[in-house]
């Protein structure tokens, strides 16, 4: 046979496959009209993705359901479909899963992250209903990773379920749920390229079959390439591997970041008759990447600084059980931030989501859930190890897919353990690192030609053990100017790593602070939650990274603010350093990044940290304003007010308001940005009465309200017209409360605290008014876990109770006798008192807390005039 009719042949073959594959194999979701329930008796209809945390995990109770969850659903499978071979693939079930079909144990899977299937043609009923039961558990289970991280473990069946039906011959679905097959590049360059694919295919028949496997390689226009065929015999009820090398390509499209350039490889098995039985696809990206410990990391040849984030998979009211769509949104954000990695933690995500990354020119760094404590058994160490072929098989054929990991922080809470005795430490310190020895050798025969790496805390066990020799690429887990020291010190333990340590390839792994939208700060500072003081670090780390070759580069922690039941922060029970919100609006340092990392178009951007401005004494705010261009023009009301330049993206202009509405412009030699500032001027409050003012106590941050519709103002000493604490009744120390507050949503009102401080004046005119005041009893013992990462010294859960109590007066009448908090109340509750005060004789207001035992405390004032 001529090789132009071998061609044609192929081709005709390959183009039926859709016609023959729908007849003979199938791939069905199954994801509606599940019925779920937590105790076998009441019932509901649900449909998957699907989780039972996604409220719990979010209430003022600590903790969230961990346990047993129950999912059943009936399935008709008809007669015809008799001949075939069928399947129930989970793509991820949190996190322990036993499947019965009509009564059967089919199969047990641990790990909630990674896709797992069963063979259960012999338990069906044909041409009748079949009863699929799922017994999920998200108990916490000593031998399934993770024990113990910075993020809630959502129990539930969260991925899609798929009904397969394929028939005797097929590409296998046994090796570890993957696609059955592997491809593979060799002799990689700008001249050229070649494909080895390695296949795996099943014979469940009880007699021989001869079968062919055709592969072509067509470009992003669908022209065809190359093609490859080969015929072979299997023996009844085995499984052969059959490996196919193409021969070199050309002049190769490279993929990257900037040019994410893809083939296709189409692969079809039939029979001998040329009937299609089975058929797969994927992207082909050509590509090499290397990282070298003085120069960083190089893609195909060119030394690139990588730049981007982590992401979990959560979302706001859906806990994991997020719908795909708006999870490819995810990646698509951060492609439009100009991020070109993206680290999936601390598991595997949704395969759809790799796919993306591939189409847009995101390079992956992907892990499985190893975090922060490992089990020294032969189950954990055989779960972690069955995690990995699973995620390597599954991930395998993407081309974005560049580092894979297997760890994050191992020794974090080893370093805060203070139950285990030395000798303890010491054999932990051992076999975490035989399992990471046995991971790391895993991954390097299982995944050639990817980079192994590790995720590490900032502490000296990592070198000290020696485990940070072991991948070829160190990730540093580093949050210098939050949890710790400054913002500049990162440059310094930076250069101390690489002095120290110079062949070894290192990367900022996760860095940021948290942020809230509500929160701003015109003097931010660590720990305030401010907006203002995340692009401070953000830029800070950035400008440091940049100026280092050897750094490999950095992926801020995190994409979006995410679940974690303990955290007590502004937003309770959830990780707060997120560049967007947990319902992905962005926050403004999002637009920074944007400023700095899209070269492409012109951007510029206004920041509106609070479009609502309340101008303390002066006229003046300072307006940051991000552009990727050099500089601009500001316009205010409509007038040029002044030239601008950007540096590092950024500008920052004092720009003088007038009371009410005013409007800002930029403009750049392409493009504009306007944004309107709503302006309150607080400079005599007699003068310039308020019918509602707040006033955040004991901070320099300011708190937007949206309920009330009012900003509590930043704390400050007393000054004639306005208000303040009077510095000379007391210490007047400002104290921060780093938990969960019950009874409120305004945590950032309650977790500041002005303490020993016993009289505050308010300089309100004349009349009636209504007056809250906000406190909160900091010592009382707290339910919930203290923030993660943070220093003992927060740490208020073993504090004695101290009785505090003392008397509350509003211009010298007494409102509360006696108030003793920690005797009402047995958990850091929201607590308010409200009367209401007649002003008289220009007097204004005069908040006194007299101290009966302990020292006074006080969180927030609320003054609304009544008349």
């Amino acid at each position: 046979m001529s090789h132009n009719k071998f061609k044609i042949i192929t081709l005709c073959l390959l183009s039926c496959v859709a016609f023959s594959f729908s007849a003979f194999a199938q791939t069905k979701t199954i994801n509606s009209g599940w019925q779920y329930s937590e105790n076998k008796t009441n019932w509901e209809t649900i449909n998957i993705p699907h989780t039972w945390n996604n409220k719990d995990a979010f209430d003022d109770e600590s903790g969230y359901r961990r346990g047993l969850g129950y999912y059943q659903k009936q399935i008709f499978i008809a007669s015809e479909e008799k001949e075939n071979i069928h399947y129930l693939k989970f793509n991820a079930v949190n996190q322990e899963a036993t499947v019965f079909v009509n009564g059967h144990n089919v199969g047990n899977h641990k790990g909630g992250y990674t896709a797992f299937n069963f063979e259960i043609t012999k338990y069906l009923n044909f041409n009748n209903f079949n009863l699929i039961e799922v017994t999920v558990d998200n108990s916490h289970n000593e031998n399934i990773p993770p024990l113990d991280a910075d993020f809630t473990f959502y129990g539930g069946i969260y991925r899609d379920v798929e009904l397969i039906s394929v028939p005797k011959q097929h590409l296998s679905l046994t090796d570890f749920a993957s696609d059955g097959y592997y491809v593979n590049y060799y002799n990689v360059s700008e001249e050229q390229a070649g494909v080895e694919v390695k296949l795996l295919v099943d014979n469940f028949d009880s007699f021989k079959s001869q079968n062919h496997l055709y592969l072509k390689i067509l470009d992003a226009e669908g022209q065809l390439i190359l093609e490859e065929h080969k015929g072979f015999k299997l023996n009844a009820a085995t499984s052969k591997d059959i490996t196919i090398t193409f021969p070199e390509i050309e002049n190769p499209k490279l993929w990257s970041p900037n040019n994410p350039y893809l083939y296709k490889l189409e692969i079809a098995l039939t029979d001998k008759r040329g009937n299609i039985l089975d058929s797969k696809s994927s992207n082909l990206g050509f590509r090499w990447a290397t990282v070298d410990a003085e120069k960083g990391f190089f893609l195909n040849g060119k030394s690139i600084k990588l730049v981007g984030v982590n992401r979990h998979q959560d979302y706001e009211s859906y806990g994991n059980a997020v719908p795909l769509s708006l999870q490819k949104k995810d990646i698509e954000l951060i492609k439009e931030m100009g991020s070109n990695v993206i680290r999936f933690a601390h598991y595997p995500h949704a395969r759809e989501l790799y796919k993306k990354c591939n189409e847009l020119g995101i390079l992956v760094w992907t892990e499985i859930p190893i975090v922060n404590k490992v089990t020294n058994t032969e189950a954990f160490f055989n779960v972690s190890k069955q995690m990995q072929k699973e995620h390597i098989k599954q991930y395998y054929n993407f081309p974005s897919v560049v580092m894979i990991g297997y760890m994050n922080e191992i020794f974090l809470r080893l370093a805060f353990d203070k139950k285990e005795s030395n000798e303890e430490k010491e054999d932990r310190k051992q076999f975490t690192y035989n399992l990471a020895k046995q991971l790391e050798d895993l991954t390097r025969t299982e995944a050639p030609n990817h980079i192994t790496v590790m995720a590490l805390h900032f502490n000296e066990l990592y070198n000290e053990t020696k485990i940070a020799d072991l991948p070829m690429l160190v990730g540093w887990n580093l949050y210098f100017g939050w949890y710790h020291d400054t913002i500049e010190d990162l440059g310094v333990f930076l250069d101390d790593q690489h002095q120290r340590y110079p062949n070894r390839s290192l990367l900022i792994s996760e860095y940021g602070p948290g942020a809230d939208v509500r929160i701003s700060a015109t003097e931010p500072s660590r720990y305030d939650y401010s907006q203002d003081y995340q692009l401070l670090l953000h830029s800070g780390y950035y400008s440091q990274v940049m100026e280092r070759d050897f750094v490999t580069g950095m992926t801020a922690w995190n994409f979006a603010d995410f679940g974690s039941e303990f955290r007590g922060e502004t937003i309770p029970h959830v990780n707060q350093k997120g560049i967007m919100q947990y319902n992905r609006a962005p926050k403004e340092v999002y637009y920074w990044y944007q400023s700095v990392l899209k070269t492409k178009e012109p951007f510029v951007h206004i920041a509106n940290y609070q479009n609502e401005l309340n101008l303390l004494e002066k006229n003046t705010h300072e307006v940051v304003i991000f552009s990727n261009q050099n500089e601009g023009k500001l316009y205010v009301n409509d007038v040029l007010y002044k030239d601008i330049n950007f540096e590092l993206g950024i500008a920052k202009i004092e720009v003088p308001f007038k009371q009410g509405l005013n409007t800002v412009k930029v403009e750049t030699a392409n493009t504009t940005d306007e944004t309107d500032f709503n302006v309150e001027l607080f400079q005599n409050l007699k003068t310039n009465p308020k019918s509602v003012l707040a006033i955040n106590v004991g901070t320099h941050i300011s708190f937007r309200d949206a309920i009330l519709g009012v900003t509590f103002l930043k704390d400050r000493p007393y000054s004639d017209n306005l208000y303040g604490y009077l510095p000379n009744s007391g210490k007047c120390n400002k104290k921060l409360i780093p938990f969960n507050i019950s009874n409120t949503i305004n945590e950032a009102v309650y977790q500041t605290v002005l303490v020993d401080c016993n009289d505050y004046k308010v300089d309100v005119p004349d009349g009636k008014y209504k007056v809250t005041l906000y406190f909160v009893e900091p010592q009382l013992k707290n339910k919930t876990k203290v923030l993660f990462n943070l220093k003992e010294a927060n740490d208020d859960s073993k504090a004695d109770v101290m009785h505090r109590i003392f008397d509350i007066k509003l211009n010298a009448k007494t409102t509360s006798s006696q108030f003793n908090m920690a005797k009402m109340y047995d958990d850091k509750y929201g607590i308010t008192q409200t009367s209401e005060v007649n002003i008289t004789k220009n007097e204004g207001l005069t908040i006194q807390l007299n101290p009966v035992k302990g020292e006074t405390v006080l969180s927030g004032i609320l003054i609304e005039k009544l008349n």
